[in-house]
């Protein structure tokens, strides 16, 4: 009926063809992809699969007339879905490289190096003497055997790194020495790979091997990895902060970064290399780049996940003819090639493990890692085939050896792991990593802070700085002037807060300790000047992505100990944590100066947000080596209910504290105080040589910042520097907020810390 009427596939349009063809592999792609991940194999398998069972391998041969229909082969079409099949690999390739952890690779050493140089150099001998060897029918061109060899060389050199990291995590062996060896060197693998491919592209345009067009496109290449690792780095930073701070619209992040993956894949097509070099060079820097926050990689990661990999691994599917191995020859051409890549990948694997110092279980179990192609070799056979390299019929044994391959993986890498005990020393350290992934400050990614001209907004920057420091965590610096008191009077400008501000980074980086963590390269700050901070512009400032706002105002607090009018307005733009820096009581009490010879006092209850400001205050005390007293006080005061007769569960939180201290280096003293007010023994404590107290409290819902009684308490108990760490804002629905509006809420009183 479509060939009478002119018209192609479903619905008699090629439009409808196109979109058929999409549903039909997004539908069959996430079936089988969810079947495969429930038995513990990879997703993307199941896609692939999916795309072979739809074409000749078994649909096309069922029921040739239907598949032709649903799948028409006429140019439109295939047009159309070749389009979206070259994004898709480009999108692939920049997702890959995003997931590329150099951090990771610096941290693990020369170990990975050896691996990762045998692991390639003796498969890609088997894969270029096995093209010297094949039958002349498999080859598109029987006299270019060279770049054949080449190809087929990187085809079996390649490892997956989101297979291999995939059953890496799912064993819990991410933060294990040899999970990260493994992983490690599967990210350099994969990097050379991707350059021996755009070189090898560089060859097969020629049409031959020239050594003069060889060595010009290997020194453009090198060119090109060397801008886009010095300053290309810093320009890809700048654009994808400057459209993330500038931008109001939705989604600009996004568009920069595919704009960005754009015009580095422009460079290496310009010089002569496949444009999946520039993609997966730009993936690396976009995902190294510290604005990048989390929301917005999950964002571009989904589009990805979601639509372009199932229809592009379904059409590798599709292009691949299991039915050609029903041929003796070529069946055991194919299964040769199964066990040739195998032995291959393990051997150089294995051998450059036992190089690098390992043990033979350790070694067995990276070659059984490294031997997972799925993914990656995909692509690598889908370039080969559209730039008429590789055959349909070679195409064809490669896809079924990366499936073969990559199916094996997991099992065999979960009997290896599993012989591998683990020792004290990296038990320890996957035990800090541990309190690391439940920490609060280390999952931060942007810091706000707004200060006005006084000492306690200097100071709020300067803490500000000790607590992102660590880490390089971007900090913006919002300093409110105020026109009826002059700067000079007040004794500090927007560059003297700026200053205190860096100066908090650089004892903070300092202080990170090399043997455990990786050295901060550079802080990305900005400050600028604000005649007039509101809610308003603090909220339009978040939705550039912090994770949390300090506040440092001179005058915080009304003559009656409330907040002010000014303070609560700004809260109110910000719904995640804040931070309230200021001076509580009555009188000129100076500031500390933060030292060996000073004392923070946390108080802790057990709840989250106590923890979570006990952790702040651990981030301010390991770069000035101040002294941290910890003090238990049970909720409620005396008549708790959380106050133990044994004082088990409150020994616990200590206990947990103490650990959580020694993560960051430092030796805590604890005291408990289980009977009497909470707020009234804070206070006594406090008065008795602390220099800074800092505590966490519970946001009320509303639109003023209430923290309940303790807080009240010790804002008028006590003359010092104080800390407020608050939860997340919570929203009052309309019918509960015209309640407390009235007066007629339930009325009941609860403490600061409930």
């Amino acid at each position: 009926m479509a060939a009478e009427t002119g018209t192609s596939g479903v619905g008699g349009a090629g439009e409808g063809a196109f979109i058929a063809t999409i549903v039909i592999l997004l539908i069959v792609g996430r079936g089988f992809g969810e079947i495969l991940q429930r038995f513990g194999q990879p997703a993307v398998m199941g896609q692939l699969i999916g795309g072979i069972l739809l074409g000749p391998s078994l649909f096309g041969w069922v029921w040739p007339s239907a598949q032709h229909l649903i799948f028409p082969a006429d140019p439109a079409h295939k047009s159309m879905i070749d389009a979206v099949s070259q994004l898709g690999i480009l999108l692939l390739l920049l997702l890959t490289g995003m997931e590329t952890d150099l951090k990771l690779v610096r941290r693990v050493g020369a170990a990975c190096v050896s691996i990762s140089t045998t692991g390639i150099i003796v498969p890609f001998i088997c894969g270029f003497t096995l093209a010297q060897l094949l039958p002349a029918s498999l080859l598109p061109e029987p006299d270019e055997r060279i770049v054949a060899g080449l190809f087929l060389g990187t085809a079996l050199s390649v490892s997956s790194v989101k297979i291999v990291a995939m059953v890496i995590r799912e064993m819990n062996f991410m933060r294990r020495n040899l999970g990260q060896i493994i992983v490690s060197s599967a990210i350099i693998e994969d990097t050379i790979g991707w350059v021996i491919i755009a070189v090898t592209f560089g060859i097969a345009t020629q049409g031959r091997l020239e050594i003069m067009p060889l060595i010009l496109t290997v020194v453009e290449v090198g060119l090109f990895m060397l801008f886009s690792f010095t300053l290309g780095r810093r320009i890809v930073f700048t654009l994808i902060r400057w459209t993330n701070d500038v931008f109001r619209s939705e989604y600009a992040v996004i568009t920069m970064i595919l704009i960005i993956m754009g015009l580095m894949a422009l460079i290496t097509d310009m010089i002569g290399v496949h444009t999946v070099l520039g993609a997966f060079v730009a993936g690396i820097l976009v995902g190294e780049s510290p604005i990048l926050s989390g929301h917005i990689e999950s964002q571009l990661r989904g589009i990805i996940t979601a639509l372009f990999m199932p229809v592009f691994f379904g059409m590798a599917g599709l292009s691949a003819d299991l039915t050609v191995l029903a041929d003796p020859t070529l069946a055991s051409l194919t299964a040769g090639l199964v066990l040739i890549a195998s032995i291959g990948k393990f051997s150089g694997a294995f051998l450059g493990g036992r190089l690098a110092g390992l043990s033979m279980k350790e070694a067995t179990a990276i070659g059984c890692g490294m031997n997972a192609r799925g993914s990656t070799e995909v692509i690598v056979a889908s370039i080969g085939l559209t730039m008429n390299i590789l055959s349909p019929t070679l195409f064809t044994m490669i896809v079924t050896m990366a499936v073969v391959t990559t199916l094996a993986m997991p099992p065999m890498l979960r009997w290896a792991l599993a012989r591998l005990p683990m020792g004290s020393e990296e038990r320890q350290r996957v035990e800090r990593e541990e309190l690391d992934r439940r920490g609060f400050i280390s999952k931060l990614e942007r810091l706000l802070v707004a200060a006005d001209e006084s000492k306690v907004g200097a100071f709020a920057a300067y803490l500000a700085g000790l607590v992102g420091g660590s880490s390089g965590m971007p900090t913006t610096l919002l300093r409110f002037s105020d026109v009826r008191r002059p700067a000079e009077k007040a004794g500090n400008g927007v560059d003297s807060h700026l200053e205190q501000l860096k100066e908090g980074v650089r004892a903070s980086a300092a202080a990170v300790q090399h043997g455990e963590e990786t050295p901060v390269e550079k802080a990305h700050l900005s400050a600028r000047t604000e005649m007039e901070i509101s809610g308003e512009t603090i909220a339009a400032e978040a939705r550039k992505g912090y994770g949390m706002f300090f506040i440092g105002f001179g005058r915080a607090l009304t003559l009656k100990g409330a907040f002010t009018r000014k303070l609560n307005d700004l809260a109110s733009g910000f719904d995640g944590p804040l931070c309230l820096v200021m001076k509580a009581g009555s009188g000129a009490t100076e500031l500390p100066r933060l030292d060996s010879r000073t004392t923070i006092l946390v108080p802790v209850n057990g709840t989250e947000v106590s923890r979570r400001a006990a952790e702040l205050a651990f981030a301010i005390a390991r770069p000035t080596r101040a002294r941290i007293k910890v003090l238990y006080v049970a909720q409620g005061g005396k008549n708790s209910p959380f106050t133990s007769i044994s004082h088990r569960s409150e020994e616990a939180v200590l206990k947990d504290i103490v650990e959580l201290g020694e993560r960051y280096g430092l030796t805590i003293s604890t005291e408990m105080q289980a009977r009497g007010e909470p707020g009234t023994a804070i206070t006594k404590r406090a008065a008795k040589g602390v220099s800074l107290l800092v505590m966490g409290v519970a946001r009320r819902p509303g639109d003023e910042l209430l923290f309940g009684e303790t807080a009240t308490a010790i804002l008028t108990g006590y003359r010092g520097a104080v800390v407020f760490l608050a939860g997340e804002r919570v929203r009052l629905d309309e019918t509960e907020a015209e309640a407390r509006r009235s007066g007629v809420a339930d009325g009941r009183t609860t403490t600061a810390d409930e």
